[in-house]
């Protein structure tokens, strides 16, 4: 039986986030409902799980030994990575000395890169991919361009929100791919993954939950990107009965391998009938921010039920919804939004202000979501919604 006490007291729970943008702040929103002591953690100051965490700390996740160091000063019940980019090697060994990594220190090794994860599904449990090459040199990414085609994509095997990502078009494409990849990984310049450009009808993200009484799945939610950063999501995307069966096997699939507890986002094309399978991350995704508006529980509470334990006995679904991405260009340390009046004057809407502290080139710093009769109705309102914020830097 799950007991939850005050903090610092014997029966008290504590999670450490790293991880704290606008993904992490709603996962510590709902762990705070159910009286988890909430630490935050990111390698810039402000960050918005900061701004809601009873406790923070800047540093870089890449960096293992003040993971350990801060670790092992807090003692937390529950570590939940919420980036790609984190000291995986120190997360295995603190699993291994006892500390709950969430879902599982294996699980956010995998999928920390795009070659262990497209390895396990594609090599080891059979699953339908895009074909794929990694390179870890210019002379081997010439190669692998050359064996998959063109066009194809290129992404950095460590990056997230499309940075590092582009479509070689052409020949003269070939040298420009490879150095925007290099210039967005997570981790600097390395290793890519060439990928072959899949000509599908349209791209979901099933999210799965794994909890204490199985899985579950979510409708699914389908989503359009730009440079491989996800713009607007809506829910759920028209599927016929036995293709959704066919996303569910593989996502349960992948998922039972990964193991653990949580919520994840289970990234897949589909042409026809047909099912590929692209990505997976063991944590919220950003295109489930639609779950806020569209379900009782959004992804983010789920989230929290699966880590701690609690059961999840049904997911009670609103009705058609969308959401999108408010992305804002320049360079500022004072971002000011107004129109917020006129937007959510349109009935079933609602808006989420991330309240990053800056913005330096392109970044996402809030979310429109929106309920409709049908999915075209919510994919308007947040169009609609969008000519009447402005945003002011």
């Amino acid at each position: 039986m799950l007991e939850i006490g005050t903090h610092n007291k014997s029966k008290g729970k504590k999670a450490l986030l790293l991880g704290s943008g606008e993904l992490g702040k709603e996962v510590a929103i709902e762990l705070q409902r159910l009286g988890v002591y909430v630490i935050a953690v990111d390698k810039y100051e402000n960050a918005p799980a900061m701004q809601v965490a009873h406790k923070s700390y800047v540093f870089s996740m890449l960096d293992g030994d003040k993971i350990r160091e801060t670790i092992e000063k807090e003692k937390p019940d529950f570590i939940i990575p919420e980036v790609e980019a984190i000291a995986t090697k120190t997360l295995v060994e603190l699993e291994k000395e006892g500390y709950n990594v969430i879902p599982t220190a294996n699980a956010t090794f995998l999928t920390m890169n795009r070659e262990g994860i497209r390895r396990l599904a594609a090599e080891k449990l059979g699953i339908k991919t895009s074909p794929y090459r990694f390179a870890s040199t210019k002379d081997e990414f010439f190669k692998a361009v050359e064996e998959i085609g063109i066009p194809c994509v290129v992404k950095p095997i460590m990056s997230s929100s499309g940075h590092g990502q582009s479509v070689i078009k052409s020949e003269d494409g070939i040298e420009k791919s490879w150095q925007i990849a290099q210039e967005g990984g997570r981790a600097g310049a390395g290793k890519v993954i060439v990928e072959g450009f899949v000509k599908f009808d349209y791209e979901i993200t099933l999210l799965t939950v794994r909890h204490i009484g199985g899985t579950s799945f979510l409708e699914p939610v389908g989503h359009y990107q730009k440079d491989g950063d996800y713009q607007e999501s809506w829910q759920p995307q028209p599927m016929k009965p036995e293709t959704i069966k066919k996303a569910e096997e593989i996502a349960e699939k992948i998922t039972t391998v990964l193991g653990g507890r949580g919520i994840f986002g289970v990234e897949m094309f589909v042409k026809g009938d047909e099912v590929i399978f692209s990505e997976v991350s063991p944590r919220p995704h950003d295109t489930g921010m639609v779950t806020m508006i569209s379900q009782d529980l959004s992804e983010f509470a789920l989230h929290a039920r699966a880590v701690l334990g609690l059961p999840i006995p049904n997911i009670a679904f609103h009705g058609p919804s969308a959401s999108k991405a408010v992305v804002v260009e320049g360079e500022s340390q004072n971002i000011v939004f107004s129109g917020l009046e006129d937007a959510l004057s349109i009935p079933d809407t609602s808006i989420r202000i991330f309240g990053k502290p800056e913005v330096s080139g392109h970044r996402r710093m809030a979310v429109l979501l929106a309920r409709g009769n049908s999915v075209e109705e919510a994919r308007q309102k947040v169009q609609d919604m969008a000519k009447k914020i402005k945003v002011e830097i």
